[in-house]
């Protein structure tokens, strides 16, 4: 499961501001050209952020292979028909062109998760979004980068503890219906943890956060972001 790896990468060094503008602006970049020339560059650009974060494209497929495989789907389920030909080829071929504008964007979050500190994140989304909205999205996004690793975690032990007790003898609608119960339980208990823990602690709505600051490296990644974010409009 990606998280944030410390590390002295050219990605560690950005401002958290500044990375989370190049995602935004690519995730729309990404979804408003559904061109096989811009998924080329989106697709580029995204393992060169893989590449400053110091990371291994094989290594996050395979982090996302579940996603991926899910995904993998698509254009065969759109490509299939109810009559002769049986499978249209020109529906799967646009159904995976549109289902591959995904792959930059979770490259580059892949690149901003594991540079990232989850602090660091909460400050950059509170100094962008003032007031009471941004330190409830803040403490939104912070719970989710920290407990979601847990929960998939928790997923894991449920299901190898169900093949351990014989569950390959069980029905697949068993085997699923015990997966989620059991997995539920488990979040719901460590949701119940987390309330007591954060009251434990005084828990704040604005405590004291790490300063955040543009170095000179900033500004190139603050252009490009921006430039990804209005390049819809270049095309109105």
């Amino acid at each position: 499961m990606l998280s944030y790896r410390p590390g002295s990468t050219f990605a560690h060094r950005l401002d958290p501001r500044s990375k989370l503008l190049v995602q935004f602006g690519l995730a729309i970049a990404a979804v408003a050209h559904p061109t096989l020339p811009w998924l080329a560059g989106t697709t580029a650009l995204a393992l060169c952020t893989l590449a400053a974060a110091g990371l291994s494209p094989l290594a996050v497929l395979r982090s996302y292979r579940v996603v991926l495989a899910v995904l993998a789907l698509a254009p065969f389920v759109a490509g299939v028909a109810l009559g002769p030909p049986w499978f249209r080829v020109e529906p799967a071929l646009r159904s995976a062109l549109y289902v591959g504008r995904i792959l930059p964007v979770l490259f580059v979050s892949a690149a901003y998760l594991t540079s990232t500190p989850v602090r660091d994140t909460r400050a950059a989304v509170q100094r962008l979004i003032p007031g009471k909205p941004g330190q409830i999205l803040g403490i939104g996004m912070a719970l989710v980068v920290r407990l979601f690793p847990l929960v998939l975690a928790d997923v894991r032990e449920v299901r190898d503890a169900i093949h351990a007790r014989g569950g390959e003898a069980r029905s697949l609608q068993d085997r699923v219906r015990l997966l989620a119960v059991r997995s539920l339980e488990r979040t719901l208990d460590r949701s119940d943890r987390l309330s007591v823990a954060l009251r434990a602690r005084c828990f704040a709505w604005n405590p004291t956060l790490p300063p955040l600051s543009f170095a000179r490296r900033d500004y190139p990644v603050l252009v490009l972001g921006i430039a990804l974010a209005v390049s819809p409009l270049a095309t109105v």
